[in-house]
């Protein structure tokens, strides 16, 4: 039986562990990144090397996009980019975090080639891409999704077909709307608590089994913020594009510059 082939482009953090999820599910496994020091890890979790993302859409029946950003995304599917030359029946799946316009604009634009665009978000974030059991959000046809669901299987313990194109990018942005505003929450809390003198550790662990608990809680202290405001940002953007007032998410977002660059440390809080 022939081997399917699964491109991955962008070899980071979630995009290694599932390079290795892949290959050992049995999937010829293509990857290519900017960074060219990547490619012994690459090859020691049993897949190929690509020269270029150019590559991958020539050779790929699925092409993982697992990039940092917006304007990233659209180099890649954008009128001349390296993946909009990917034949016909090919499946271009978008695990990047960016705006559900985008998403539907590109998904369009590519359609009348015959290359499938969706959006497949995930979540959980990097420990659960090491264990392989991510959330995987997926937006577009119910054929397409099917069609690709053994490949997200590859690495997500559940798969979640949201809607058409663009929806799993909705779902991710309210999951990170959520995660945010439960970590400054989860914060304010403790900060709180370890001023009182209060065991903040065993506070914690007793708060996860309270009507408190949350995975921002769960993750203490390993939840980085890296892409806290560039989530937020596209909350914000998605909220105006619509017309809906969020408050909250406003407040969220502007406590959140201030914490990243202090890794959320309590004894800062309110500095």
């Amino acid at each position: 039986m022939t081997q399917q082939v699964v491109g991955l482009i962008g070899a980071g953090r979630m995009g290694m562990p599932i390079v290795g999820h892949l290959a050992r599910k049995g999937f010829a496994v293509l990857v290519h990144d900017l960074d060219p020091g990547k490619r012994a890890a690459v090859e020691a979790k049993g897949a190929q090397w690509a020269q270029s993302a150019a590559e991958i859409a020539q050779r790929a029946e699925f092409v993982l996009v697992c990039v940092g950003y917006d304007r990233e995304v659209k180099e890649l599917l954008g009128e001349g980019g390296a993946l909009a030359g990917a034949r016909p029946g090919t499946i271009v799946a978008i695990l990047s975090t960016i705006h559900p316009r985008t998403m539907q604009q590109l998904a369009l634009r590519l359609d009348p080639q015959g290359i499938q665009v969706v959006d497949s978000t995930v979540c959980r974030g990097g420990w659960a891409a090491d264990e392989g059991t991510l959330l995987s959000f997926v937006g577009g046809s119910a054929e397409t999704v099917e069609r690709l669901t053994p490949v997200l299987r590859a690495y997500s313990s559940d798969v979640v077909r949201t809607g058409p194109v663009g929806t799993a990018q909705v779902a991710k942005a309210v999951n990170n709307l959520i995660l945010w505003a439960c970590l400054v929450a989860d914060h304010e809390g403790l900060a709180l608590a370890q001023r009182y003198g209060v065991d903040v550790e065993a506070l914690r662990r007793a708060l996860l089994t309270s009507s408190s608990t949350n995975g921002a809680l769960a993750n203490w202290g390993n939840q980085t913020m890296a892409w806290a405001q560039d989530d937020m940002a596209i909350v914000a953007e998605m909220a105006d594009d619509c017309g809906i007032a969020l408050p909250q998410s406003g407040v969220v977002r502007e406590i959140c510059r201030g914490l990243k660059p202090r890794r959320y440390r309590l004894e800062e809080y309110g500095k």
